[in-house]
């Protein structure tokens, strides 16, 4: 067990890793509308290039899962990150939408393992009592990411070009690489434990619990539902509510500022009361906040209102989740458990924004994304979405399902628990 200094000081470096996967990730989306002009890509399909990130992540979560658990963390971690980071610097590159695609894939296959590589880590060194916190504020590098990050990046693109961007978190990403390699201590104690049965057996073994089956289902749910509005969102700021390409990194400063904020109480929320009742609140919030501003769209809402809110209101419902997930498994499979929830959160992530850029067309037709390619001081009109409004019904939907299935995985969770406790063998098929 590390002091609480040394921990304190792997929570820090854990969130700095999360903050440079998480803003490869997030800055594309924003930016989409930019590199759409420049690159002739109709903004219905800029779903086409989150999505291609996170299917690359999900097939290469699922092929890590196979062996993960039988290296050292802490430079498993590094060559991820290294290989984010060149992946990421290979979009600043693209010349087309095939380039694109190619990049994101490449920076993809290196993310999901860096993902799930950082929460094995966190959940093999925090006790599952302060869990909840520390993964609160490891998570808090999302919205930090947002506070900093991406408003950053789309001032970068307004003055520099949407191929800046790019290559500044490149850099980053191989600098987060040295310091995690530096910093994180060797980790090798999930591979003294010896299983009899083979790979595929301790995968069997796995996936045979019903806990875990209902846990892969709520990553599933809650992060298709997701995916179908959130790499639409710029664009449909800016083309179909009418809010300035200047501002837009203040949008996302206002949100991430939020989130930034709200947390780390979240995540303490959730150690005293439970996933279930935190996240059924933030469902609440949230369906209500989608069906404001993306289903009904209502004009006299301000923007700014709904942004924060939806910013806010996910944070509670992915920490409830998240905090959740980390006490499935048990230590010798935790790696293998969260590649395949990697891989998971990863492929429905794709399937939904496939999904919404084949429901979704630009007023206008093809031509109608071109505007003033060259002076980024300048906004340039963009396309509004035809077909928003049922997406963000799919979206609803599915996060009205979600805190149902998360409810029976809290049970199981403690029904293990309490098996443990009294000695008792029930927690073998929980």
């Amino acid at each position: 067990m590390l002091s609480p200094e040394r921990e304190r000081q792997l929570i820090f470096v854990l969130a700095a890793v999360q903050f440079v996967n998480i803003l490869d990730f997030m800055m594309v989306m924003p930016l989409g509308p930019d590199f759409a002009c420049d690159l002739a890509i109709p903004t219905a399909r800029l779903g086409i290039i989150g999505g291609s990130y996170t299917a690359s992540a999900a097939v290469s979560g699922f092929a890590c899962a196979f062996f993960l658990d039988r290296f050292d963390r802490r430079p498993a971690l590094a060559l991820a990150l290294v290989g984010l980071a060149l992946g990421t610097a290979a979009g600043g590159l693209a010349t087309n939408l095939e380039e694109l695609v190619l990049a994101r894939v490449l920076a993809g296959a290196f993310g999901g393992p860096a993902t799930s590589l950082a929460m094995s880590i966190l959940a093999d060194v925090i006790p599952a009592e302060r869990r909840g916190r520390a993964l609160g504020s490891v998570m808090m590098a999302f919205s930090l990411a947002s506070v900093l990050g991406v408003p950053a990046g789309l001032e970068l693109s307004r003055v520099g070009g949407w191929h800046l961007p790019f290559f500044v978190v490149g850099a980053l990403g191989m600098g987060a690489g040295i310091f995690a390699f530096v910093l994180v201590p060797s980790l090798t104690a999930h591979r003294d434990v010896k299983h009899a049965a083979g790979v595929l057996s301790a995968f069997g073994s796995l996936l045979s619990r019903r806990t875990t089956q209902l846990s892969y289902l709520a990553s599933a749910v809650s992060n298709f539902g997701l995916f179908v509005l959130i790499p639409n969102l710029a664009a449909f700021t800016q083309g179909n509510l009418h809010y300035p390409r200047a501002s837009l990194g203040m949008l996302y400063l206002m949100g991430g500022a939020a989130g930034f904020l709200t947390m780390r109480p979240f995540g303490r929320l959730v150690d005293r009361f439970g996933s279930f009742p935190v996240l059924l609140a933030g469902t609440i919030i949230t369906v209500v906040v989608v069906l404001i501003g993306f289903t009904w769209a209502i004009p006299w809402v301000p923007v700014p209102v709904v942004f924060v809110s939806f910013m806010i209101a996910n944070g509670l419902r992915n920490v409830s989740v998240q905090t959740l997930s980390t006490k499935v498994p048990t230590q010798e499979e935790r790696a293998r458990f969260m590649s395949l929830q990697s891989m998971t959160q990863h492929l429905f992530c794709a399937l939904g924004a496939f999904a919404s850029a084949q429901m979704l067309t630009s007023v206008g037709g093809e031509g109608a994304i071109m505007g003033d390619c060259v002076d980024r001081s300048v906004d340039h009109p963009v396309a509004a979405l035809v077909g928003m409004e049922h997406v963000s019904l799919i979206a609803i939907a599915s996060m009205l399902v979600l805190p149902w299935i998360i409810r029976a995985v809290e049970n199981g969770v403690q029904a293990r628990a309490n098996a443990q406790a009294t000695g008792g063998t029930a927690a073998a098929s929980a």
